[in-house]
């Protein structure tokens, strides 16, 4: 594919910088509806993943503590450059506090100067049940209409939307540790063509199930899934587990299982294949998508889908809104950059504005 051509913007074009707050991300989702939103990402997400190789790539930027981690998550395609800053802290739901939040950013590689700022913690959620719907539609067993929910927190109803609008999944089989989070998604996915079933068990939520997703937040090795919860012709969307000291299914699953990937360098680093060793194979989610790799092979294959997110998931997702917001006024323009009369009299712009 050939690089994308940069034109050179006008200084009207660069005074600005359109913020999308939260409030206005929402209200973007409600103009589109969140089924289309959903479709739209995937569809941004998976031309983004033919386009694979013509991007700068990197691993995630992480500084771990005690408490949670903090990351930078960078992309660029030669045309635009983005990053989303975003945290994860397990503890902050005791302190009534998200587990996750973030913000982005997207800029023009001509000028390095930003076109987009805008909050990331919906976004995130959105992006990645796009990206996990889009996969599951190429790995999953046809005719997959069950999926069990393993951990019930921010992230489950965005997905089960996302397996519904792009999978035609209408089953789930729920289950959290805390019957409380288990009582949220009920109540918010009652009447949005789901058969809900409330389940005592990890075992018990399995049951039936052709479609496993696991989405956990604790930063432990856990076992979520142990190798007899899971029969032949299962797809895994593995998607809790993101950081170093972090799985949620225990090995000899991975060993029966093809493994799917974003960009194999982190996901060896935070997926559930750290506990591999480092020869492990693996696919990258691009390569089954332009064809160069199989997917799934027989009804009877175990697919794994090993999702830690992934930073040209977000540059999908800022290059999705900023395409949708030039028409509407779901954003505000902020005053970020310094613009003198004279681009080398910086001095005499500060001394004038007193």
């Amino acid at each position: 594919m050939s690089k994308p051509t940069m034109s050179k913007p006008t200084p009207s074009q660069t005074a600005f910088v359109p913020f999308v707050s939260v409030d206005n991300m929402m209200r973007l989702v409600h103009s589109l509806g969140i089924e289309e939103m959903l479709k739209g990402l995937a569809a941004y997400i998976e031309e983004d993943f033919r386009r694979w190789e013509l991007f700068d790539k990197t691993p995630r930027v992480a500084s771990h503590s005690k408490v949670g981690v903090i990351e930078l998550m960078p992309a660029s395609d030669g045309e635009a450059y983005a990053f989303k800053y975003v945290n994860g802290h397990p503890k902050n739901t005791r302190e009534g506090l998200q587990t996750v939040t973030a913000f982005g950013l997207i800029a023009d590689v001509y000028t390095g100067y930003p076109v987009l700022l805008t909050e990331m913690t919906l976004l995130t959620a959105l992006r990645t049940a796009a990206t996990s719907a889009m996969v599951a539609r190429v790995l999953a067993p046809e005719g997959a209409r069950t999926m069990a929910m393993i951990g019930n927190g921010a992230q489950s109803e965005f997905q089960a939307t996302a397996f519904r609008v792009l999978c035609g999944v209408d089953t789930l089989r729920l289950y959290d540790v805390d019957p409380s989070a288990t009582g949220k998604v009920v109540r918010n996915l009652s009447g949005e063509g789901f058969d809900l079933t409330i389940c005592r068990s990890p075992e018990e939520a399995t049951e039936g199930a052709q479609i496993i997703t696991t989405c956990t937040a604790d930063k432990q090795l856990a076992t979520i899934l142990t190798d007899n919860m899971v029969g032949t012709g299962i797809h895994i969307n593995a998607i809790g587990g993101d950081c170093p000291g972090k799985t949620e299914l225990h090995r000899d699953i991975l060993m029966r299982s093809d493994v799917f990937v974003e960009y194999a360098p982190q996901t060896r680093v935070e997926g559930e294949i750290q506990q591999m060793p480092d020869d492990f194979p693996v696919t990258e989610m691009w390569e089954v998508i332009i064809g160069a790799k199989p997917g799934r092979a027989s009804q009877s294959q175990i697919t794994l889908f090993d999702g830690v997110g992934f930073a040209i998931e977000d540059f999908s997702a800022l290059r999705f809104v900023r395409d949708r917001i030039g028409e509407t006024d779901f954003f505000q323009n902020l005053d970020m950059l310094a613009d003198p009369d004279d681009p080398r009299d910086l001095f005499g712009m500060l001394r004038r504005a007193r």
